[in-house]
């Protein structure tokens, strides 16, 4: 009969405690929203900051995704793709998304039960009577915080907004892999053309020693000629292996980005591809919604947000509850219900300095994420400005370039019939050849520049952007 009561009991104690654990979940308090946390930084970054003539240099529209296909290289996407599985700095942007999602389901925990089991067992012998008498418990227990004014929930909030933030990083991290293995192949390929191009004029340099060499022996060239020559030979030969070991440089650098061992022994190009047709660059608030730098952020904003809120409700007290059910070996039901209650009265200050540090932690975060959209802005407008600039040096360098060899093509016949001197012919030589260099290295920095853009536009190298399968 006893036992009979007790579990009554028992039950009835469950049945209380589960109504209980049920109201107070459905009193939780509010949690503030991401468009209350983010309200007014675009505005302020946005309309007092960016003037109408933004991008004017450009062609405004809707920013294309899949530049990398633009450049119409295979082998380019083809190195984007093993980047993107085995280079390691992406692969450790990719864990630091799992730790935040691991942090976020802890948090989210903390709105939830904890329940535990326990037991024990105890064997005792009297003394004199040589028998043993033993007694052995067991139970689940089940406890559990009421979030009543949601600072829990806010906490959660906060969490899931820095998980957000770090999986817009991992987005930015592989935009910027893309980036940096096309700026690196286009670096690499030119690197190459510039050291072709240098043992060329190591070739044509030995040939005027020996012409130079030939005609002093029969009498038709001096000595310092041959002096000039061959100092001039010497320094192609100098400027060819400088261009030899920063063509070696290109590829190490690409190969790193790769996840190869770095060898410098990457095949390149046989041509430098020409740069494709201008782009749209977009509007200052699309740039904003598209950048994942910019929306990690954000995002950064509204955790630092919720942050603060969560601290402002240290003030407020806490709800606990526990429950306790068990059954000893004697079939007697052991229950018991706990309610707890906890507010701070006094605490050395230490939750002003928690909602101190949160606000200022607030501030923070709102000052760097106008910091981020101003630079890029900034880097839109460099790189536009850059588009301009170097396709007109282009255009100036062909022309250089050709004038030039006409005139050292001039130079050399008139070098024949011997009316100049060798050094005459050294200097418009030069002219040439430094001209020639530079419309190369121009044609390279037009390539380069174009994946800046597309990457400050925040337009994707995919065609179809990566859901956040990383969130």
């Amino acid at each position: 009969m006893m036992a009979t009561t007790n579990s009554t009991r028992s039950l009835t104690h469950g049945i209380a405690a589960g109504l209980t654990i049920l109201f107070l979940h459905g009193c939780a308090g509010p949690v503030a929203t991401q468009e209350e946390a983010t309200a007014s930084i675009k505005g302020n970054v946005v309309e007092k900051r960016v003037p109408d003539s933004f991008a004017e240099k450009a062609e405004q529209g809707t920013v294309d995704d899949g530049w990398i296909k633009s450049f119409n290289d295979p082998t380019l996407t083809t190195l984007t793709n093993e980047a993107l599985a085995a280079n390691p700095g992406l692969q450790i942007a990719k864990a630091k998304v799992d730790q935040a999602n691991g942090l976020t389901r802890q948090a989210e925990a903390g709105l939830k039960p904890t329940v535990g089991y326990a037991g024990g067992y105890a064997d005792t012998e009297y003394e004199g009577s040589g028998t043993g008498r033993g007694g052995g418990a067991g139970g689940v227990a089940i406890s559990w915080e009421a979030d009543v004014w949601g600072r829990i929930g806010t906490d959660i909030a906060g969490s899931e907004q820095e998980t957000a933030a770090t999986a817009a990083d991992y987005q930015f991290a592989r935009q910027s892999l893309a980036a940096s293995v096309a700026n690196g192949w286009f670096m690499a390929n030119t690197a190459k053309f510039l050291h072709q191009f240098a043992e060329d004029v190591v070739t044509l340099q030995q040939k005027r020693v020996e012409i130079a060499v030939a005609m002093q022996e029969i009498g038709k060239g001096t000595e310092r000629d041959v002096h000039l020559a061959r100092g001039s030979a010497a320094s192609a030969r100098g400027a060819a292996r400088n261009a030899l070991s920063a063509s070696e440089k290109a590829l190490r650098s690409l190969e790193l980005l790769l996840g190869r061992y770095p060898s410098a022994e990457l095949k390149t190009a046989d041509i430098l591809i020409a740069v494709p047709p201008p782009i749209p660059a977009g509007i200052p608030s699309a740039i904003m919604e598209r950048r994942p730098d910019l929306i990690a952020a954000e995002h950064r904003v509204a955790a630092a947000f919720y942050k603060q809120k969560e601290a402002e409700l240290l003030h407020l007290p806490r709800f606990s509850f526990s429950l306790g059910v068990g059954l000893n070996t004697i079939n007697d039901t052991i229950a018991g219900l706990n309610a707890g209650l906890f507010g701070p009265l006094y605490t050395g200050g230490a939750i002003e300095a928690e909602v101190d540090k949160a606000t200022a932690v607030q501030k923070g975060a709102i000052a760097a994420y106008a910091q981020a959209a101003l630079n890029a802005f900034k880097e839109v407008e460099e790189s536009l400005a850059a588009e301009e600039h170097l396709l007109k040096r282009e255009e100036y360098l062909t022309i250089e370039v050709r004038e030039n060899k006409k005139a050292y093509d001039q130079t050399m016949k008139q070098h024949e019939i011997g009316q100049i001197n060798l050094l005459d012919v050294l200097i418009v030589e030069n002219k040439w050849i430094a001209s020639r260099i530079a419309e190369m290295d121009v044609a390279g920095q037009r390539l380069m520049n174009r994946v800046n853009l597309h990457l400050a536009l925040g337009g994707s190298f995919e065609e179809i952007p990566v859901a956040a399968e990383q969130q």
